[in-house]
């Protein structure tokens, strides 16, 4: 498709948006014309029926750790909480290599790409001799598969022999981290409307990380302009480590290091209290809930409704493959749905908001306010779903069916205006191939 070429995307089923019945036509990687009910587009254009289809803006991922597709359903892992389920996996992780994370990021990105995912972000911090490359690495891949990324130059530096719960060769020391992330801003981050790759600075957490290196990336995410990202109020063991170690909760300590400002997403925020909600709302922190990482380590359930009324934005994030064990984000969307609902009851949450955290929620977490939204102006990213499977065969509401008889592929996406996944494929991308050879990187990396 030519991407200066105005193209209307016509007569869709259902479409996420007002005014937009018979469809919307995207021109130069931007949406530029709503066609309501009735109407007709004023631009010239070609046009891609969607009859079949239901159109979404791109789904935003708002924490993912792509090495983890490695160590997916790992024995040694399974069934136990954060803290001994990380003891269990560290020594595993640090047998990563530049070809095995490359494996890795590409099965990540390809699922999410597939699940009608158009923007990520990814939490990579571990970094072993010979992987210090690894953000050039996912990149890469990114560049390849087309995908819009928010990629965070992640970091421990407190290992166990410091107290911390990551092995030695893992965690780097904090020269080396600063000058790193410095070297990856400078060398990837866009800026703009149509940036494509975007480098966030995202220390581990409070328990991999010293005091001062959490101070010094705060004060070099100011002085880059770039968003800074950790887990936080993940499970009550952080709560009782931050007290024991800090002397107090871990948004009084993430206060205390310069990071409580609109710059700054957290991964999770399953434990605050009603106090420290309405601080976060106040500062313009942003929360990555991660519905089914949440109850596969049974850390709990952050608080959505709660937090949205405290004035938080709420986005959404499929989190590590080795404690989902997925990267489908349309299914996180399902999970985050039930799961709320749940919690709230059936007059809080329907499944439009959990579309919107998926969205315009997910959009402010990366600072990206044109994307997430079908819109004059917007982005062209869009995920289009067919409903032509069992699994919706009866259904009354084409969007809700979406969500409540669980949807997972898409069939097709775009990315800026280029397609990128067409008829439920990635062109040129061979998945039994990819399939094969990330597994026996998978199993390689498993047995040491």
């Amino acid at each position: 498709m030519d991407h200066k070429r105005a193209i209307w995307i016509k007569d869709p089923l259902a479409i996420l948006a007002d005014g937009a019945e018979r469809g919307i036509v995207v021109q130069d990687g931007k949406i530029v014309e709503l066609v309501p009910k009735g109407g007709q587009p004023t631009h010239s254009a070609a046009f891609f029926e969607a009859g079949d289809h239901v159109v979404l803006p791109g789904l935003i991922n708002t924490h993912h750790h792509f090495y983890q597709t490695l160590t997916r359903a790992l024995p040694a892992a399974m069934d136990r909480e954060l803290f001994p389920w990380l003891q269990a996996l560290y020594p595993v992780w640090a047998r990563l290599t530049p070809e095995s994370l490359n494996l890795g990021v590409t099965v990540a990105m390809s699922e999410l790409l597939l699940s009608g995912c158009t923007t990520t972000t990814d939490h990579h911090y571990v970094f072993p001799g010979g992987l210090e490359e690894a953000v050039d690495i996912e990149v890469g891949v990114a560049q390849r598969l087309g995908v819009r990324v928010l990629l965070t130059r992640g970091s421990m530096n407190l290992s166990q022999r410091d107290g911390g719960l990551p092995p030695d060769s893992v965690v780097q020391d904090e020269d080396t981290i600063l000058a790193d992330s410095e070297r990856v801003v400078a060398k990837y981050h866009q800026r703009g409307e149509d940036a494509m790759v975007q480098i966030a600075l995202a220390p581990c957490s409070p328990f991999s990380v010293t005091t001062s290196l959490m101070k010094a990336t705060a004060a070099l995410a100011d002085k880059l302009d770039v968003r800074l990202h950790t887990h936080l109020a993940e499970t009550e063991d952080e709560n009782k480590f931050c007290e024991q170690m800090y002397g107090c909760r871990p948004l009084d300590y993430l206060e205390q290091c310069g990071w409580l400002n609109a710059r700054t997403w957290l991964a999770h925020g399953v434990h605050f209290n009603a106090q420290e909600m309405k601080r976060l709302g106040k500062a313009k922190t942003t929360i990555s809930h991660c519905a089914c990482s949440n109850q596969l380590l049974a850390s709990g359930c952050c608080p959505v409704c709660d937090m949205e009324e405290a004035g938080v934005g709420i986005g959404l994030g499929v989190d590590g493959s080795a404690s989902n064990d997925g990267s489908n984000l349309m299914q996180e969307v399902r999970a985050a749905f039930l799961l709320q609902r749940a919690r709230y009851g059936v007059g809080r949450v329907s499944h439009k908001d959990a579309l919107r955290w998926a969205t315009r929620g997910s959009a402010a977490c990366v600072g990206r306010p044109e994307l997430g939204e079908i819109a004059v102006g917007k982005a062209a990213d869009l995920a289009l779903f067919k409903l032509d499977e069992l699994r919706f065969s009866g259904h009354g509401d084409a969007l809700a069916a979406l969500v409540l008889c669980g949807a997972y592929r898409a069939d097709r996406v775009m990315v800026g205006g280029k397609w990128v996944v067409s008829d439920g494929v990635i062109p040129g991308l061979d998945v039994p191939d990819l399939i094969r050879r990330h597994s026996a990187a998978a199993h390689a990396m498993q047995v040491g």
